[in-house]
């Protein structure tokens, strides 16, 4: 078995998880491969060359959700599944926490271990090439200390129009991200859907909504400022007034490894830390 690793670029106890990882897959027959930057920092890997197929079973990504999210992109582009190991705070995209690393790459080593699917997202901005996310495209203001006037269109049908700091469309997996701490629904990430929560809003109606996933969505500037659309926090593009984002399921699913049973509600406790609540 064939592991490409992707570890947080700045945190060292990345960087020990990941080379504690390299060393138990390598008791196991197992290789374990990383570009330049981190197998310089990540003993007992391989390493293999920038924009070259990739060639492995699983992306392991070793950090916090902002690592399993380039994982990913990575997984994405290769049709392969990836497996967070959690090294962060939250850690709500990883699946490993670091008293399990054995475990894991026992399991891994057996074979068994089963996948999951999450729904992804495209967003279409005209002169641009299109964009895919797992969490959220958030369109939001570009001047500071100055909201954004943004109308929502579901299909042909205008839906709402919001004075806000921004707007944002996530998938049941992003609901746990920037939608939530703006008020938004936590969603199991096995369903389908779109998410839709204003940041901030300056309007009397300001509920999330939820929409089914084979919806299509406008996002369009209507004052006389910019607007930012970002995918999965990566900037895609600036919107002047009068532009606009489409925003789409996406046409593949992110494909996740599962070595153990997922149970969303304990999820939610253990993360929030709900046990006294």
């Amino acid at each position: 078995m064939k592991l490409a690793l992707i570890v947080h670029p700045d945190r060292d106890t990345a960087a020990a998880m990941a080379a504690e990882l390299a060393a138990g897959a390598a008791r196991r027959g197992m290789e374990v491969t990383a570009e330049p930057g981190d197998a310089a920092r990540v003993p007992g890997t391989t390493v293999r060359a920038p924009g070259e197929p990739l060639d492995a079973d699983v992306v392991l990504a070793v950090g916090g959700d902002g690592t399993v999210l380039e994982a990913v992109r990575v997984g994405l582009a290769a049709d392969l599944p990836v497996l967070g190991v959690n090294a962060g705070h939250l850690g709500f995209l990883t699946r490993v926490e670091p008293g399990l690393l054995e475990e894991a790459l026992d399991a891994l080593a057996a074979g068994g271990w089963a996948e999951s699917q999450r729904m992804t997202l495209t967003a279409r901005v005209a002169g641009r090439p299109p964009a895919v996310g797992i969490n959220d495209v958030v369109v939001e203001k570009a001047v500071s200390q100055h909201v954004v006037k943004i109308s929502v269109t579901v299909g042909a049908e205008r839906l709402v129009s919001y004075r806000a700091d921004a707007v944002v469309v996530a998938t049941p997996t992003g609901s746990t991200a920037y939608t939530f701490s703006a008020g938004g629904p936590l969603v199991d990430p096995v369903l389908e859907a779109l998410v839709v929560t204003a940041v901030a809003p300056h309007n009397l109606f300001a509920r999330p909504i939820v929409l089914r996933p084979d919806q299509s969505l406008r996002l369009t500037v209507d004052d006389d400022r910019p607007a930012r659309v970002n995918v999965d926090g990566r900037t895609l593009s600036l919107l002047a007034p009068g532009e606009q984002v489409e925003i789409s399921r996406g046409d593949r699913a992110a494909r996740f490894v599962e070595l153990w049973p997922r149970n969303f509600a304990v999820a939610v406790r253990e993360k929030f830390h709900l046990h006294d609540a």
